[in-house]
């Protein structure tokens, strides 16, 4: 069983590497209140955290754009994304910009589909080759059509929502 302390220090390390928690630091929680995860050591959850522990949209985001040699201005714009979204993206860590906003990103950055996928997965979305959506996204990936003129134009032809 994970005890209240236990789950305070495992709030604790979430906030340290991401930058927020979810318990109140003025929580009042009894034991009969707490979560528990049965079987599970804190060590063992802290190791697994660790080892499967992805870097995020933000981090891989703005690798790429410096691995790709753009400045943010263009990436944002080309994205159809404003200013102030963009730096949302930036500098609050625990804020995750919707599937399109990532999918606009990604056709700004001009990336492939496993590169498109890999960002969308950081953002804890996919492409589903059941979405006739995801379906008209992959094919403009595949074809290297990285226009989102382009792309929503193709959406739109199956009266979907334009990214």
């Amino acid at each position: 069983m994970l005890d209240l302390e236990t789950l305070r220090e495992l709030d604790e390390y979430i906030e340290f590497h991401l930058g927020y928690g979810i318990i109140p630091k003025s929580a009042d929680l009894n034991e009969a209140e707490a979560p528990i995860l049965q079987d599970l050591q804190h060590s063992e959850l802290e190791t697994f955290i660790e080892d499967h522990r992805q870097p995020s949209l933000k981090e891989m985001l703005f690798s790429l754009i410096d691995q790709k040699g753009l400045r943010d201005a263009d990436v944002y714009k080309k994205a159809g994304i404003d200013r102030k979204h963009f730096s949302k993206i930036r500098s609050s860590p625990g804020y995750r910009p919707g599937k399109n906003t990532v999918l606009a990103l990604c056709f700004a950055l001009e990336l492939d589909r496993e590169e498109t996928g890999e960002l969308l997965s950081s953002a804890g979305y996919s492409l589903s080759a059941s979405d006739t959506a995801d379906l008209v996204i992959s094919f403009c990936l595949e074809k290297n059509i990285h226009d989102l003129d382009a792309v929503n134009q193709a959406l739109e032809a199956y009266n979907l929502k334009p990214l």
